[in-house]
């Protein structure tokens, strides 16, 4: 067995019906050449016949001792984590962004390993998908990324190519303990512990400076700064999910204006999107709107587990002018770096830990509403540049599917691939009415800072 880590197991303390805590993927593919009629038939049966899983995919839940682990599922059945599915006529994107937002609001079996994949058929323009689904405590988005970078391939002439389950590691694995190694599990335990406790100190005197300095400066985000918005509500099970491209150049061409990131350009575009989408709503507050960043922290090329800190970042939305707003937010992602590289790896797991207490307060009580520490999540995971393919098909859109949770309504995710940002927004669909027009807010959103910018 092995023990999954604190932040593993967060995500799964905090699952239940209206807040699944999985991720997913929707990758598109155009069909090879030379494909024939029965060409998706065939794919589904050769995806079939891997029927050994590789780790961490036939790895299930074990509870013992007040800890989870990770074992080995001796009664692995692929027709349970494999599904061969077709969309409706006329096969749309918006029959395929609808099938996959139903599909993101189902809860997985814990006696499973914990992923599904969905190859979808029946997509105009001679193309098909996989809906790939993992949940939280299985994998972060570095490294979702990294095993799907493993799974396809840079060749399009490769076509000796595994589904992404039984992609074999290239790393020795790691030793496991036993059911019986009571001492050992114990011994886990108090190292953990002390490695925890030896990181109070620098949470204490980081937090209170982060708390004083927000207190002299108003663009200056701490832990309890966010404003009460619409995107804040109690949520329900149901996801919607929209998806769109947008060139990765424009993006660059505005930050070289700037002197800004392409994270902080995806910031301001955001903030952009979400004050027009609250304005048509008639519900923009008049405090920024904070939105928490992920920040890989991976030292190593491990493809599983969580290892990220989170960034408070002023989105600037309480500003009309996108060049401020953009300002706003360069400041404010700054200041936040700078405390993260001052801090261990540990300190940083911890003070992330520290800052999304509020939110899971709220979250798991509903007992403190005004404790709200940030609006929404904005994840930007790097992808790569070039195109890949899987057995001869060409990978034409890679697409984030994430989480939004409760009084979180709200998940951006986006990925790079090529020459394009991918754009995944995930959301409770009761809580947000018509969330879709946030693809049309994100382009003006660009547009206004190509103006602002002078290009």
């Amino acid at each position: 067995m092995k023990p999954l880590s604190p932040v593993d197991q967060v995500f799964l303390w905090l699952e239940k019906r209206q807040q699944p805590m999985h991720v997913g993927g929707l990758h598109i593919f155009s069909f090879p050449e030379g494909a024939g009629s029965k060409y998706m038939t065939e794919l589904a049966e050769l995806m079939r016949s891997y029927t050994d899983p590789q780790p961490p995919f036939n790895q299930k839940l074990f509870f013992r001792l007040g800890q989870y682990y990770w074992e080995t599922d001796k009664q692995f059945d692929l027709e349970h984590h494999f599904r061969h599915e077709a969309l409706p006529k006329p096969g749309r994107i918006r029959e395929l962004l609808s099938h996959v937002s139903a599909e993101h609001s189902n809860l997985m079996d814990r006696e499973r390993p914990l992923w599904e994949t969905h190859l979808i058929e029946g997509i105009r323009g001679r193309r098909f998908a996989f809906y790939h689904k993992a949940h939280h405590c299985m994998v972060d988005g570095i490294a979702a990324m990294r095993m799907t970078l493993k799974s396809y391939s840079f060749d399009p002439e490769r076509s000796d190519m595994p589904p992404i389950w039984s992609m074999k590691s290239d790393k020795r694995p790691r030793a496991e303990l036993t059911p019986g190694d009571t001492i050992q599990s114990i011994a886990h335990f108090l190292e953990g512990a002390g490695k925890q406790i030896a990181t109070i100190p620098t949470l204490a005197r980081e937090m209170t400076k982060a708390i004083a300095k927000s207190r002299r400066d108003e663009d200056f985000v701490s832990i309890f700064n966010a404003p009460k918005c619409v995107l804040n509500q109690k949520i329900t099970g149901s996801r919607r999910f929209a998806a769109q491209s947008y060139p990765i150049a424009r993006i660059k061409a505005i930050g070289k204006v700037f002197g800004a990131t392409v994270n902080d350009v995806v910031l301001a575009v955001c903030g952009s999107a979400l004050r027009n989408y609250l304005i048509s709503l008639r519900e923009l507050p008049d405090r920024p709107l904070i939105a928490m960043v992920p920040m890989s922290i991976r030292k190593d090329d491990s493809d599983s587990g969580n290892q990220v800190a989170m960034i408070l970042a002023n989105l600037g939305t309480h500003v009309a002018d996108p060049a401020h707003r953009i300002e706003i937010i360069q400041n404010s992602v700054s200041e936040a770096k700078t405390r993260f590289k001052q801090m261990t790896q540990d300190e940083a797991v911890n003070y992330t830990a520290l800052t999304l207490a509020p939110t899971g307060i709220n979250m798991l009580t509903g007992l403190a509403p005004k404790l709200q520490a940030f609006n929404v999540i904005i994840s930007n995971v790097p992808g790569p540049d070039k195109p890949m393919y899987w057995n001869g098909a060409r990978l034409e859109g890679l697409y984030p599917v994430s989480i939004p949770v409760d009084r979180v309504a709200l998940n951006i995710t986006l990925l790079s691939y090529v020459d394009n940002l991918e754009f995944g927004l995930t959301a409770c669909r009761r809580t947000l009415p018509s969330m879709q027009r946030l693809l049309d807010y994100l382009e003006s959103g660009i547009k206004e800072l190509e103006v602002a910018a002078g290009i």
